[in-house]
């Protein structure tokens, strides 16, 4: 049972969300992500990630004691404060999504992090178990089996509409598919293809190092591994009948909007072919882009075949390689762009060929001592290097702004006066 004021609590914060999605500006922004998506030289869109910060919304601010109803209240309020304060080009659409109820097993060695947290309780740092390390473990290895709870979905969906749905009617679609932590967004229409992620918890960092040299075999057992899970993984979601097309939502993984005009607009039989895909490899970021191509990039590219567009990159460096990913996926629509890549080269390689997806450095930003003096300069050369292209800002991986919310809208403000000058 839900009491009164936690109702109200929920029924207001619905009634906020339909006030800002009934905006007009709202299309006029789906309108402006989707034609950076179709690769038009217009002005660029601006997002900040608040989802991922620890001080965005405060415990004490919620008031729902119920772990499902206290996670949509966050969900709700972190997107409602959003479109209140920053000014960015968010998106609220007219309903609220949530997730299909997924099983999945493991791989039959553990992949669970083991955290660490700061004294204010955010997490600042985390290893893992690493249950790959030598020939013998790989026994230990088996594919992973999935079910959907598909009573426990409309279950959550009754909930929900029983609560606030009068307000904010309630879809289903997408799932979660990615290590996130509690509280974030609930429509994950997105596709993570990040193998080497899951590479990396197997065996850590040393042996990935090692093993290119030393036993290259052992990779690219395991990379087939993980590729055909994923692969399976794909396939099982499409068979289901648990795709929808997210091409009208923020897919949360990349931190972009996936609004564009070449996938189709479709509500039943969707396949991989009418959807986005993030595919990206930051644990491979040390290796020289020829061992790239050689180890990872072809199971990558098998993963990312059946989609229909594809998202690639994360934090790591991409001038040095982008060439090479271009080749292997056709597909590729879109590439993030970090403080760790070469700006002015990647504007050249992307112009009218690619979204330049910049993600600009969470350290000056964050902490005690903001550097605006940085992050104007970042933007500055972001505006030159891209000059020629499809320009989108997604400010993500902001994890603490120490309480000081107003330096969100300061940083957009800032954006939107550069990008008037420019």
């Amino acid at each position: 049972m839900i009491d009164t004021k936690q109702r109200d609590r929920l029924r207001e914060l619905a009634s906020q969300w339909v006030e800002f999605a009934s905006m007009p500006v709202m299309k006029t922004r789906r309108d402006g992500w989707r034609n950076i998506k179709d690769l038009k030289n217009t002005t660029p869109m601006i997002l900040v990630e608040t989802c991922m910060l620890s001080d965005y919304i405060g415990e004490d601010e919620l008031v729902n004691t119920d772990p499902y109803l206290r996670n949509i209240e966050k969900s709700l309020f972190e997107q409602v404060r959003h479109a209140q304060e920053i000014g960015d080009d968010i998106v609220l659409e007219p309903f609220f999504q949530i997730e299909w109820e997924i099983e999945e097993s493991g791989y039959g060695v553990s992949l669970e992090a083991h955290h660490a947290t700061a004294e204010n309780g955010s997490d600042v740092g985390y290893d893992f178990e690493f249950g790959i390390q030598s020939e013998d473990d790989f026994a230990k290895l088996k594919h992973r089996e999935r079910a959907v709870d598909r009573e426990k979905t409309q279950q959550n969906k009754a909930l929900l509409e029983g609560i606030f749905g009068d307000i904010l009617p309630i879809k289903i679609g997408g799932y979660d598919n990615f290590d996130l932590q509690p509280g974030y967004s609930p429509w994950l229409g997105n596709f993570f293809n990040g193998l080497t992620m899951d590479l990396f918890k197997m065996v850590g960092n040393d042996n990935l190092l090692f093993w290119m040299y030393d036993k290259p075999e052992y990779i690219h057992k395991l990379m087939r591994f993980i590729a055909d899970d994923r692969i399976a993984r794909y396939a099982w979601l499409e068979q289901e009948g648990l795709l929808y097309v997210n091409k009208g939502t923020y897919n949360p993984c990349p931190g972009s909007y996936g609004f564009v005009s070449d996938l189709p607009d479709k509500t039943e039989d969707v396949t991989r072919k009418d959807c986005w895909v993030w595919t990206e490899s930051q644990e491979s970021e040390p290796m020289s882009p020829d061992m790239f191509k050689e180890f990872f990039l072809p199971y990558m590219k098998q993963a990312c075949e059946p989609f229909g567009l594809a998202y690639y990159a994360c934090c790591e460096r991409v001038d040095d390689r982008l060439e090479h990913v271009a080749q292997a996926i056709p597909n590729l629509r879109a590439v993030s762009v970090s403080g760790w890549s070469d700006l002015f080269k990647v504007g050249d390689m992307c112009a009218g060929k690619y979204v330049y997806s910049r993600k600009p450095t969470p350290a000056y930003i964050s902490g005690k001592y903001p550097d605006w003096d940085r992050l104007e300069k970042d933007v500055a050369d972001t505006l030159e290097g891209a000059k020629d292209c499809s320009l989108e800002f997604c400010f993500r991986d902001i994890y603490t702004i120490d309480g000081e919310r107003e330096r969100l809208s300061r940083w957009t403000s800032m954006v939107r006066e550069q990008i008037g000058n420019s």
